[in-house]
Formats: C-alpha cells, structure tokens, sequence
C-alpha cells in the first residue's frame, strides 16, 4: 500500500510539472473534461512558442466551433500570467460581453484550487476583480482587461494581447465601414496598447478577404506567424493555391500531416457532419468559414468561362498598348498594373501581359522603365515575324526594324486630375524618354468605361495568352464589381478604349 501510494503521489508531480510546462497539459489539468484532438495540441503547442517569445505576431484560422476559443482566450491567459505575472493581458472579441464572459471563466481559473498548486504566488488581487478588468495581487502587476473591439482600452497596456473574432456575423464582415472601423482601431488602438516585444494573437473565423486579418497579411505578411486549419484537409496544389490568395507562402504542408479530404476534429465533427454543413452554406460561406480561404462574390458581369487561356500568339497581331494604371502603395493598398493588349487583324483581343505589384514610387519607376524595355524587344519579335521571307524567325532589315520598332508598343498612363496628376504625367514622360508614351485622361465612371471591354469578353472576342498572372487576373475580373481589388479590370478598360479608340472614354 505505501508503495502504492507514492507511485500515485507521482504521478501527481508529474502531472503537474507537465502542466507547468505545456499549454494543453495545463488544459488538461484544469479542465479534465476537456477533449482535445490532435488539432488543439497543435494549437496549444504554437502558443507555447509564444510564452517562450519565440512568436510575437500569430494569427490562427480555424472554423467555427471547432475548441479554439477556449485554448487561446480562457486557458492560454491564465498560463500566460502563470509563466508572466508582471506582463498584463488585454482581451478583445466583437462585443463586450464575450470579451467579459471569456475574463471571468479565465478569473475563475486563477483563483482555483488547481492553479493555486501550479503557480502558489499568483492569485488575484481582492481589492481588484472587476469582471473587464482585475488584477493579480501584490507584488505581481498582471491581470487582464477585457473590452470589446472599438471599446475603451486607451490608457491600459499590456505584454499580450489577443483578438478574437473581431466580426460578430458574415454580415457585419461584409461591410466596408465595419471593417475599415475594425481597422481604425486595431492600427489607432489596440496596437498602441502592446508594449515592446510583446505578442499580439489574432485568433478568428475569415468572413471576407479584406478583414482585419486580411488586410494585415497584405500590409505586413512577412511578420505574421500563420496557423490556417481547414475543416476539411486539402491536397498540396490546393493548399498551395489557397495560401497564395491569401498571401502566405507556398509549399506549407498541412499542419496535422492530414491525408486530403480528413476532418479537422472528427470527435466534435465528422466527415458526414462537414458535408452536411458544407451544402447548407454553400461555397462561399464554406471556403470563408471553414476553410479559412474567403473570396470575393462573384460580380454579375464577368464570368469564369469567358477567358480562353492561348499557348501562343497568332501572327496577325496589328496594334499593342500597354497601359498603366498607377498606384504609390509599397507593401499595401491598390495595384498597380501595367496591362498589354493586342488587337489582331480580325478584330479579337488578347491579354498578353500583366505586370502587377503594391510598390513604391521608385520601385514603380524602375519596373515601368523596364517594362518598357522589354516591349520594345517583345515588339522586336513580332515586327520581325511579319517580315521579309514571311518565316517565323526571319529578320527584318535594318530600315524596316527602324520603322517598326517604335509603334510595336503604344504606352499610354493613366492621367489623375489636377495638377499633382499633370506632374506625375511629365515625370513618367521624362522617364520613359525614347519610348511611344502618352496621358489617358478617362472620363466617366469605371464601370462605363469597362463595359465595352465586358462586352468583347461576353462574345468570345477576348483571350489571355498563357502566363502565371492568368489566375489572379480572372479571379479579379469575376468579381467586379463586388471584389477589394479592380486595378486589372481598370487597365483592361483603358487599354481596350485607346486600342478600340472609343469616342467618349477619355481619348485625346
């Protein structure tokens, strides 16, 4: 019996060195009815990085009820304080009240029996436990304040913070002014209320590909630590695929190792319960939600069928524009593009080229200069291949190369108004001295200068010349006009007006 007994008291130590040192031994320890599945051990592993300052930015996609709020916004906290108790905690969620709700299931924690044995020196302050915002006693500074997004946190910093789910519904989500508030407040509050080398976790159901968290891959992506957990695993091209939409690097194997088609946590769903969920909602809610991969509402005038996909040019090209529509957005904002249309003889239209970035103005020189260049070349090409014998590689004769050469590519820039746009306008002219360039100046609204380039793509008169910018072109196209992005269509617009030489549209 006494051997007996010491064997059990240590299994008992054991225990609770364990749940000292890991986030889901803690979680077990003091939530034994809680059932984790290989998804939330690779959810409370990734914390635990995070206790040890190896993450500072995480963001953590999963679906909706799937156990993630309960590991990140009741346990982790408490571990947190745990491990840090001079290093205060602020919470946020979409309304007070779960924000409030979460803080005192986490207070409730702290001051238990359980916790007591892991970390005897913290407890909470009895002067200081109010449910939005209590304090952990003499001498320890920690605590946690928990408030709404858009709440009152000025005033409060902490060491960790963490958001979670800063949309309430996909309706709220779909509102532009409900995200650029979400915006506001995470740039004009909350991350003004993270300390110095402290960690910051975004943990939340995508809604829309311009929420909070998609609006940060695209200004900040290289310094997010990202943890995306389908419902439902992918194969590899598709994983691939669905990073690139979302800005994260390609080759990311699935975090659990899944075979394609596993359920995240086939305890709590099953495969059957997925498919069943996946046709109530539909594909857009289901790749948004449940995927962590929102797209754009496919908008009402272009469609996925229309863009014929060529291996090569025809040989009766007659007339190519580039035309660029700028932005000055390194690292965030618009695009700007720079888009080749050529005519042919009959009449049809082929996409050639797009070139496509978020630069700054220097960077956007640069590759306008060169793009230039490497025109004049590609122009080169096709004058020679109209030439002389009339072979594919024959070549013209120096005259003839001479009076080709500087109409192959007619390179027109998008002219803004007033004088801040007349001065960009001489500036690029300057740049690309030597080259065919000229000001548009459109008129009208995007939509009505789109519509006769929409119409040509309607009857089967617009094909895209083969190249790695084809997907990210049509999937744009499809969502106009309902899509973050419409840089492309704007350049497809401007360069098939001056190619088509539409009365109306801006044309000098």
């Amino acid at each position: 019996m006494p051997h007996e007994d010491s064997a059990q008291a240590a299994q008992i130590l054991l225990r609770r060195r364990n749940a000292r040192r890991s986030l889901l031994s803690f979680t077990n320890y003091t939530f034994p009815q809680y059932i984790a599945e290989p998804a939330h051990a690779k959810i409370a592993a990734t914390l635990d990085r995070c206790v040890q300052g190896a993450i500072h930015k995480l963001m953590i996609f999963a679906p909706p009820q799937h156990g993630k709020s309960e590991l990140v916004s009741v346990r982790f906290p408490t571990y947190w304080l745990g491990h840090h108790p001079n290093d205060p905690v602020v919470l946020t969620s979409y309304g007070a009240s779960l924000a409030e709700f979460k803080s005192r299931q986490a207070r409730q924690i702290v001051e238990s029996a359980d916790y007591a044995r892991l970390f005897p020196h913290v407890t909470t302050d009895i002067g200081s436990r109010a449910v939005n915002n209590w304090r952990l006693a003499p001498p320890q500074r920690g605590g946690m304040l928990a408030a709404g997004v858009g709440g009152p946190i000025t005033g409060h910093g902490a060491m960790l913070g963490i958001i979670d789910d800063p949309f309430e519904n996909w309706e709220q989500a779909q509102s532009q002014t409900v995200r650029d508030r979400v915006w506001e407040w995470y740039k004009g509050t909350f991350r003004t209320r993270i300390w110095e080398n402290g960690i910051i976790i975004l943990i939340m159901t995508r809604w829309h590909e311009d929420d909070l968290a998609g609006r940060l891959l695209a200004e900040q992506g290289d310094e997010w630590t990202v943890l995306r957990l389908a419902a439902r695993a992918e194969s590899q091209p598709e994983r691939d695929e669905n990073n690139r939409r979302l800005g994260i690097a390609a080759g990311e194997p699935d975090p659990l190792a899944r075979e394609p088609g596993m359920p995240l946590t086939p305890r709590r769903f099953s495969d059957e319960a997925l498919h069943g969920i996946e046709r109530d909602v539909g594909s857009l809610v289901w790749s948004a939600e449940y995927q962590g991969v929102p797209r754009s509402l496919e908008g009402n005038r272009f469609k996925r069928h229309w863009f014929e996909v060529i291996d090569a040019l025809p040989a009766t090209i007659k007339r190519r524009v580039r035309y660029w529509d700028n932005a000055a957005t390194e690292a965030g904002g618009c695009y700007t593009v720079g888009l080749l249309l050529a005519e042919t003889a009959d009449q049809h239209y082929i996409v050639e080229d797009v070139v496509r970035g978020q630069w700054s103005s220097d960077q956007r020189n640069q590759i306008v200069k060169q793009t230039a260049a490497l025109d004049a070349e590609r122009g080169r090409t096709v004058s020679a291949q109209g030439a002389g014998s009339g072979k594919s590689n024959a070549r013209p004769n120096e005259n003839e190369t001479e009076r080709l050469l500087p109409n192959a590519v007619q390179i027109y820039v998008e002219q803004e108004p007033g004088s801040a746009g007349i001065d960009a306008i001489r500036a690029i002219t300057k740049l690309l001295t030597g080259y065919p360039v000229r000001a548009d100046h459109p008129t009208g609204s995007k939509d009505v200068r789109l519509e006769p380039y929409a119409a040509q793509c309607e009857v089967g008169n617009v094909k895209l010349l083969r190249g790695a910018w084809n997907l990210a072109y049509i999937d744009e196209m499809c969502a106009v006009p309902n899509g973050k992005y419409r840089d492309q269509a704007d350049a497809s617009a401007g360069a098939f007006n001056r190619l088509a030489n539409r009365k109306g549209f801006g044309l000098a």
